[in-house]
């Protein structure tokens, strides 16, 4: 009886490996296409940047193996790069420090089934499938100097008396680019809140109601820390995602007045393309180093980001 037992027992646990392991191979199944996709459209790429950072190429001639001299061209010669990746941070600190409490206070006011807050939800995520370079299109016509709408209206108003250049200064055009890029992107993180609202337990209000709790206080003791996870995320994809911020910019002000409003990106797409850049040849391996060179530093913005938020994090 008791080998019996045995047998039994041992015939169970091949059993359940043989369902592991068919478990396994059925979920590396479903996973190969997407990570064959991610080898071949963000591995193979990233290693094709790293190993063209250390040539001089331009697309037609023969690649010269140049070691790190595009990576000392960039760190003692190019100022303009550096003046790119300063705006950049100057542009995400200030649409961020506007959108995120704008997005969060609409998802508040919007965190209900009613059908017109519906409606609403979907009139302000539109912008957020219409394409950036035709954001950059729009607002361009809007902000244009002489026969924008922009001027036009504050003109009717009796708000200035003649029209406003809007590109014509470094702090204007960025701001016009704030805009445009907290126009198209305020609705995605709004909807990230509402889902986060919407896992937040109605009880944990209705008690505070009991206490005698008011908006100001369930808002600052209750939302805000429940919320603090789905923070976490929406702030680090901002932060990333302002980043990369390229297209708009190169429509909607090509970097002007005088290259200083370019950003990173842009400033490293004309590189690759020729597009503006100081020499009317790509340099595919000198942009491949300013691609690494930012690459590198937001992998160090993210360390820090997360290392900063960590302990709340913790908490929750």
């Amino acid at each position: 009886m008791e080998q019996l037992n045995k047998s039994a027992a041992f015939g169970s646990f091949g059993g359940y490996r043989q369902g592991v392991k068919k478990d396994n191979i059925q979920a590396i199944l479903m996973l190969l296409p997407m990570l064959i996709g991610f080898t071949l459209f963000t591995i193979y790429p990233m290693l094709w940047l790293i190993r063209w950072s250390g040539f001089d190429y331009d697309g037609m001639t023969t690649a010269k193996f140049i070691g790190f001299d595009n990576f000392v061209r960039a760190f003692t010669r190019d100022s303009h790069y550096w003046a790119s990746l300063l705006n950049t941070f100057y542009i995400v600190a200030i649409k961020l420090a506007i959108e995120i409490p704008f997005a969060l206070f609409l998802a508040v006011v919007l965190n209900s089934t009613k059908r017109i807050n519906s409606f609403f939800r979907t009139i302000f995520f539109m912008p957020a499938i219409v394409s950036s370079a035709i954001v950059g299109l729009v607002f361009f016509l809007m902000f244009e100097p002489f026969r924008g709408s922009v001027n036009y209206l504050l003109k009717a108003f009796g708000l200035i008396q003649q029209n406003i250049n809007w590109f014509g200064t470094q702090w204007l055009a960025d701001w016009v680019i704030i805009l445009a890029s907290i126009w198209r992107s305020f609705g995605t993180n709004m909807i990230f809140f509402i889902m986060g609202l919407q896992n937040v337990p109605r009880e944990i209000y209705e008690c505070a109601e009991i206490d005698g709790a008011g908006v100001w206080k369930k808002f600052s003791k209750i939302t805000l820390p429940m919320l603090a996870p789905v923070m976490r995320v929406v702030l680090m994809l901002a932060i990333v995602n302002s980043m990369k911020m390229s297209d708009l910019v190169l429509v909607l002000t090509n970097g002007q007045p005088g290259g200083k409003t370019e950003v990173v990106m842009s400033y490293t797409f004309k590189y690759f393309f020729s597009y503006g850049a100081a020499d009317s040849i790509s340099q595919y391996g000198y942009a491949a180093s300013l691609a690494v060179i930012t690459a590198i530093i937001l992998g160090i913005i993210t360390g820090v980001y997360f290392k900063a938020t960590k302990k709340s994090s913790d908490l929750y």
